[in-house]
């Protein structure tokens, strides 16, 4: 059984989450199966001229056969789940079919919601895909292990956006890849938070949310604000005195702790809270899942790892043979492995050549990124061995956010968060990230944590034989969320043993 954890984000401005935080949209919380079937036909089947858009209800629909009739009663009810394809707009209502055979009218409100819902999340989900690799392209200019959480920090720099205004948003958007409407982004930050909460023990896979914010005692926020963080995050406001900055540290230090299974520790480093700082936003998650086909302890044994082309160094080698989906071509192999119930995989981009991981580093955008996951479609039978391997990584993200397009939201004289507090008086003066991943036989336990830290102003191959699958050399994964394409985490393993 594989397990897996990871935790979130924390900004110092900063970013908050609060663990188990209840979200007010109940007709989302109570139809994310149906949302997420939509999520997926609206992938697998993209609107056309030829191609009817097709939904999942996430409500019972009323519908007429000839069309609505003032004073007539319904001809019946497609109920919630059920699939329809929209044939014709036809005003108040729409022109629909579902699997069951009914073709008829249905309200056009009745699907509106969904409709709003899916575009935005789809918006959402492809834009923080985006800049999970524009920030892969600017992290893997560091030698070694590499991890990271790139759902995790879209999701805290979006609590950061509520707050943002004039250039200051504008360039947030543009560097973080987020729709146009503020408030569609919010909603679907909601919708995707929902969808993690649902996992549990029972199913093989855990995977919690928390977010919270940490304001400066007697600082006025806009109540705007704090709605937005509460309604859409869940995140609730603690007031601490930052004049206490190392009391003020090890207080959300603790909280990030807890909320990560001590995983992610000391987020905020000595030194990494001002007096000065005004708002802390934090975001932790944490995940546990077990592989939906685990490896054979007793199948694994020392053998050896090409840390580079003339070098190599002995690794706890996993190793299975089992029917996977699985992906090749001339630049590389690409392997699923599902945790349990399979809403969640590791997908592993392993180099055809042994020095190759600097090729394959140089293809890494998101567009590639979906092609290969892709075209795993095909079921083979596949001899995986894949290293044990555990790792953590830690950045300071200001500098590399500035870099990809953010530079206004860290200078005090220009940035402009008015939203948080009507005046121009916040910065961000930081942004903390750590994350943890440990792979072995049951499974992946991942963990990370962001912090934003503001100050005042101052093709298929045909399975003839089994295909091999050994990463006994560098190689790039992903854990992604299969209901909504979105990546949760990014990772590159050089050496297994550090």
């Amino acid at each position: 059984m594989v397990r897996m954890q990871w935790s979130g984000l924390l900004l110092l401005l900063v970013l908050g989450c609060s663990k188990g935080g209840q979200v007010d949209d109940t007709t989302v919380k109570q139809n994310l199966k149906q949302i997420g079937l939509a999520l997926q036909n609206y992938r697998a089947q993209p609107p056309s001229e030829q191609t009817p858009r097709r939904h999942v209800l996430i409500a019972d629909a009323e519908y007429y056969k000839d069309g609505p009739q003032q004073g007539r009663p319904a001809d019946g009810t497609i109920p919630a789940g059920e699939r329809v394809d929209i044939l014709e707009d036809a005003g108040s209502y729409v022109l629909i079919q579902s699997d069951s055979g009914v073709e008829g009218y249905v309200s056009a409100d009745a699907l509106s919601q969904q409709t709003e819902l899916i575009d935005g999340t789809v918006q959402a989900v492809e834009g923080s895909n985006r800049f999970a690799l524009d920030l892969y392209s600017e992290l893997a200019s560091e030698e070694g292990n590499l991890f990271y959480s790139p759902g995790s920090i879209s999701l805290a720099l979006a609590m950061t956006y509520a707050g943002a205004s004039g250039e200051t948003q504008a360039e947030m958007a543009k560097t973080l890849h987020f729709p146009q409407d503020a408030e569609q982004l919010h909603q679907a930050m909601q919708v995707l938070q929902e969808f993690w909460r649902q996992p549990s023990k029972q199913t093989g896979v855990e995977l919690n949310i928390a977010n919270r914010l940490w304001g400066q005692e007697n600082y006025e926020f806009r109540p705007e604000f704090l709605k937005v963080t509460r309604t859409n995050y869940g995140a609730e406001l603690v007031e601490l005195d930052f004049a206490k900055s190392d009391a003020a540290r090890q207080r959300i230090n603790d909280w990030v702790a807890k909320q990560t299974e001590k995983k992610i520790t000391d987020l905020i480093p000595q030194g990494g809270l001002s007096p000065e700082a005004k708002l802390v936003l934090t975001n932790a998650v944490y995940f546990l899942g077990s592989w939906d086909s685990p490896f054979n302890a007793e199948r694994t044994k020392k053998e050896p790892f090409h840390v580079a082309a003339e070098e190599k160094i002995d690794v706890d080698m996993m190793f299975q043979a089992e029917t996977f989906q699985y992906g090749e071509n001339d630049l590389l192999q690409v392997l699923e492995l599902p945790y349990a119930e399979r809403n969640f995989s590791m997908f592993v981009f392993l180099p055809r050549e042994v020095d190759g991981l600097a090729k394959l580093e140089e293809q890494m955008t998101a567009e590639n990124v979906r092609t290969w996951i892709q075209e795993v479609y095909r079921e083979n039978e596949v001899r995986v061995s894949l290293p044990k391997f555990k790792t953590v990584s830690q950045f300071e993200l200001g500098s590399v956010l500035q870099q990809l397009g953010m530079s206004t939201a860290f200078k005090a004289e220009a940035a402009d968060f008015s939203g948080m507090t009507g005046g121009k008086d916040l910065f961000i003066s930081a942004v903390h990230h750590k994350a943890f991943v440990d792979v072995n036989e049951k499974g992946t336990e991942a963990a990370a944590a962001t912090g934003v830290v503001m100050a005042p102003t101052s093709a298929p191959i045909e399975p003839e034989e089994p295909k091999v699958f050994r990463a006994d050399h560098p190689f790039v994964f992903v854990i992604r969320d299969n209901r909504t394409e979105m990546l949760l985490f990014v990772g590159r393993m050089v050496n297994p043993t550090e």
